[in-house]
């Protein structure tokens, strides 16, 4: 024979407090479940299904838009613009010393008046390897940087970079002349690695740490590198970068 024992007085509670809801849109409906935002209880007809669990209709309205793994890459459209301005003018002044003499970056010129050389140099380089190391470069951290910062900041980012490398090279060098696109990419270098220490990566574990010593290295020990523009740059890089990956108040 089958016993019959009563149900324990804390199931009853509960039981009979799962009976006494009532949808809060709705008082006249029983609810089913509990918003899962809220927690406020809603019936079949305010329930929609969300990743986890319900929500009610205000909860959705409210909540951000959800976006895609596709929508959140962006195509590198600065960083391929940027190469390919730096490619097509070395393609232009190849054996041409007389351009690169007239749009290089050279104190006594700029001190004349010809201020578009702060911006020039940047695109002009002397051979193939040095055009080929910094496009790389650039290539690279464009697709890390411009991804996360987004085209506007990126391009304002590197254009700082490289007015920040033209100044270290006034300050530093004013009497040499210096081309190539190397103080805007150490300051992307440099913004990369403080955006990674931002966000709790260690820069040595990914690489862009010890490429950044390497460079700094190689700044110092190889003849013929600018100084100048390399520390520029990453100065630049470093204080924009503090900026644009500072941690957001309601992260």
């Amino acid at each position: 024979m089958a016993a019959t024992y009563p149900l324990p007085s804390l199931v009853m509670a509960a039981t009979e407090d799962d009976l006494s809801w009532h949808c809060y849109r709705h008082p006249d409906r029983d609810a089913g479940v509990k918003c899962r935002r809220c927690e406020r209880a809603i019936c079949p007809s305010c329930m929609i299904t969300a990743p986890v669990g319900f929500q009610c209709p205000e909860c959705v309205r409210q909540a951000p838009p959800v976006r895609s793994l596709r929508s959140l890459q962006t195509d590198p459209v600065v960083t391929i613009g940027l190469v390919a301005a730096n490619v097509a003018v070395f393609v232009v002044t190849q054996g041409r010393h007389d351009i690169i003499d007239r749009f290089g970056l050279y104190g006594p010129a700029v001190a004349g008046g010809e201020w578009w050389r702060l911006v020039t140099s940047g695109f002009v380089h002397v051979n193939l390897m040095h055009v080929g190391f910094n496009c790389l470069l650039l290539y690279q951290l464009g697709l890390l940087l411009e991804g996360a910062l987004g085209r506007w900041r990126f391009a304002l980012l590197y254009a700082a970079s490289l007015l920040g490398g033209s100044a270290g090279v006034l300050l530093l060098e004013p009497n040499v002349l210096s081309v190539g696109a190397s103080g805007a990419v150490f300051g992307l270098l440099a913004a990369a690695v403080l955006g990674l220490r931002r966000r709790g990566v260690n820069p040595m574990q990914t690489g862009l740490g010890g490429l950044l010593v390497l460079n700094l290295i190689l700044t110092f020990a190889v003849p013929g590198i600018s100084i100048g523009a390399h520390l520029g740059g990453l100065v630049t890089g470093a204080a924009l970068g503090s900026v644009l990956f500072r941690p957001s108040r309601h992260g």
